[in-house]
């Protein structure tokens, strides 16, 4: 959960959050920005560990430096040794 977290950039986000991971998120919940949206999906498919990716645009809802991280940490880095279709406009 902690390298998700970590190569997602969701770690500083979920400090925050009031009961952290278990914290609800949506419509009965607390409501993310678009970005926290895209990471959160990213973080959950990174918690899978499957052994084939398919992104579609997840750095699009981010600012440029954390599209940066994202793609340097968690594609490149955490992802390296997996399959990883990443569409991109």
């Amino acid at each position: 959960m902690e390298t998700a977290l970590r190569v997602s950039q969701l770690k500083s986000d979920v400090e925050l959050f009031a009961l952290g991971i278990e914290t609800t998120i949506g419509e009965r919940g607390l409501n993310v920005s678009g970005g926290q949206k895209a990471r959160i999906s990213l973080a959950r498919a990174i918690y899978s560990n499957a052994d084939i990716y398919l992104l579609d645009d997840p750095l699009s809802a981010v600012d440029p430096n954390v599209a940066n991280l994202l793609f340097s940490e968690c594609i490149q880095g955490h992802l390296k040794d997996k399959a990883v279709i990443l569409v991109t406009h």
